[in-house]
């Protein structure tokens, strides 16, 4: 059976529905931490880590081998029906990272939409109130009500009508469009009068980092707001965390690095090292405003998702994986300036920690999204597999694994340099 990218793309057209997005042309073989290898037998630097799932790389050993004593144990019973050990264990861990230091607690779901979705849920519940404020740019999920949630229509939402009201959009700051502290928060006070008071909303959500919204952070005066109105009007404040977290800004949660404390952290992707898991974690009088069967799913906290998430936060602290994308997101940023300083194209880079964007702009400052794609062709070509972001498609996205060596760094970053160099 012919098994090349070209054969598995013939038929991943005729056999998978085209709502399925897929960045590259590239079907993967076999990976290890870094890298990865095509079924062509091409090697790539691997700067997308799954969308910033795999902080820790691609079978890291001692995930490895969490999982599979965890198979030698059992795969599923559904926590809801027979709990397990794992489980508790990773919200006891988690619930000694919420920032603030008050009671916490936690809840385990499958992926980063259920986890928001269970978020606005609680929100609800403890506030008798059901409007929810979102922000241009963000990226919440792809079930209806993330996708009311989500302040991007293509491709997410199209073809497919209204979503779920109750939602509320301000703006997010974005310096170069613009959008300063103050005229976002000018933006909630707005909604505040002309669409909904404050009394009838129950949460505002937000990333302390925009992924795909194009890399961009939240400034710390804009976090603290938030704060001051939510403790205002009693608001629940919810920091999406899905992307930003488990390291890969600096700290365990960006939001740590603003100085802020939500009432609930939504976390997920990298906690699990592939596995699918995501969670909220947070005050425990919030969360515990749903009763027994509010929460949960058949899959909800898998035994073999738990069992790896246990060995990834080990991983994390012993290897001191928030202080590595520090080192990480500082050597990018330098030879990122660098290159700015010679490529006029790159308007801006951006981010934290190891989450770093490289926005695109034409001569006449517009969006260069095709300039962006055959870029991220260039480099595929060259061996770096990329991700593109924001509202036009035109932010690089740089996510490479925490565990990446520094020769593969500097390789992974001379090759972008080549491709700005080539980029017409």
């Amino acid at each position: 059976m012919d098994l090349s990218n070209a054969a598995l793309l013939s038929r991943r057209q005729a056999a998978v529905a085209r709502g399925l997005n897929q960045a590259h042309p590239v079907f993967v073989a076999e990976a290890r931490n870094d890298l990865i290898r095509d079924v062509d037998g091409r090697e790539y630097i691997d700067f997308t880590s799954g969308i910033a799932v795999l902080n820790t790389g691609h079978l890291h050993p001692d995930v490895v081998d969490a999982v599979q004593r965890q198979l030698q144990r059992f795969t599923h019973t559904c926590f809801a029906a027979l709990p397990y050990e794992p489980y508790v264990a990773v919200c006891e861990r988690i619930n000694t990272l919420m920032p603030g230091g008050a009671h916490s607690k936690s809840a385990l779901f499958t992926t980063g939409a259920e986890a928001v979705e269970s978020a606005i849920k609680i929100a609800r519940a403890h506030t008798q109130r059901r409007g929810v404020i979102a922000f241009t740019g963000a990226f919440h999920g792809r079930t209806f009500m993330t996708l009311a949630l989500t302040g991007k229509v293509s491709p997410y939402a199209a073809g497919m009508g209204l979503m779920p009201g109750d939602v509320y959009r301000a703006q997010f700051p974005d310096t170069l469009n613009g959008v300063d502290v103050r005229r976002a928060i000018d933006s909630i006070e707005q909604i505040f009068r002309n669409d909904a008071a404050p009394e009838d909303i129950a949460a505002i959500l937000f990333e302390p980092v925009q992924g795909e919204g194009g890399i961009q952070v939240a400034p710390r005066a804009f976090a603290a707001r938030l704060r001051e109105l939510c403790d205002q009007h009693g608001i629940v404040l919810i920091a999406d965390e899905v992307q930003s977290g488990a390291g890969r800004t600096g700290t365990f949660f960006a939001i740590e690095q603003m100085d802020v404390v939500p009432d609930l952290v939504v976390f997920g992707k990298s906690i699990a090292g592939g596995l699918p898991l995501a969670g909220i974690v947070g005050r425990a009088a919030i969360v515990d405003a749903v009763g027994p069967g509010g929460l949960g799913g058949t899959y909800a906290g898998h035994p073999l998702a738990c069992a790896a998430a246990l060995a990834v936060l080990d991983v994390i602290e012993r290897e001191q994986l928030p202080a590595r994308a520090r080192e990480i997101g500082e050597a990018m940023r330098a030879t990122l300036h660098d290159m700015r300083r010679r490529h006029p194209v790159i308007a801006d880079v951006r981010g934290i920690g190891a989450l770093i964007g490289i926005e695109l702009r034409e001569a006449d400052g517009h969006p260069a999204t095709q300039r962006a794609k055959s870029l991220l062709a260039m480099a595929r070509e060259q061996g770096l597999l990329l991700l593109a972001g924001g509202a036009h498609g035109n932010v690089l996205r740089l996510l490479p694994p925490l565990t990446i060596g520094v020769e593969r760094l500097q390789a992974a970053l001379a090759i972008l340099d080549q491709c700005f160099s080539r980029l017409t």
